[in-house]
């Protein structure tokens, strides 16, 4: 089967998020797909918004956000987040918040997972910022483990696909990283 060439302004599946932060004195989320874990020790998550967004002011004059990850039943209230700017709407009332550690990072207690951010560094780019911040906290419950581990089977989170613009959730396993492919490394190294 032979490649074709396509637009190169590809979007591959995305974690679906809603980022919190404080702005003009009340909390505030949006839903962001573009989410990624970018260092390992410390941990440091980097989260792209586009800077036409209402929530960048808050990270950026509170140095804090949180990124929370919601499962499928709440797919509604997160296209909500997305679909409307906390510029014109309060959003904060569509959940019941909590705080952790960082007071300026509001989170959703229905998300089986938050995390709160402490703002690192920004790296601004022509359309969006990439707001990179160290996870200081991470909050789930115990109904999301096995063997005291985040599974995520049991959290029942989404993905985001866009061009079609498509909520799923996320399927079945496939294979063990880092595991999966020592056969295939013990047949060409030996």
């Amino acid at each position: 089967m032979s490649k074709i060439k396509v637009d190169p302004n590809v979007y591959i599946p995305m974690p679906v998020s809603l980022v919190g932060s404080i702005v003009d004195g009340k909390p505030n989320f949006m839903a962001v797909g573009w989410v990624t874990r970018v260092n390992r020790n410390p941990p440091y998550l980097g989260v792209g918004i586009n800077k036409a967004h209402y929530t960048p002011a808050g990270i950026r004059e509170n140095g804090a956000f949180s990124v929370n990850f919601p499962s499928v039943d709440l797919v509604t209230e997160t296209d909500y987040c997305g679909i409307v700017s906390g510029k014109n709407t309060n959003k904060s009332d569509t959940f019941e918040l909590f705080y952790g550690e960082i007071k300026a990072a509001p989170m959703i207690k229905k998300c089986p997972l938050c995390l709160e951010c402490k703002l690192v560094y920004i790296h601004e780019m022509p359309t969006n910022d990439l707001f990179i911040g160290e996870i200081v906290a991470a909050h789930t419950e115990e109904r999301y483990l096995t063997n005291g581990q985040i599974d995520i089977r049991k959290m029942n989170l989404m993905i985001l696909t866009m061009r079609d613009n498509n909520y799923w959730s996320i399927g079945e396993h496939a294979g063990d990283a880092w595991k999966i492919g020592n056969r295939l490394k013990q047949e060409k190294h030996s």
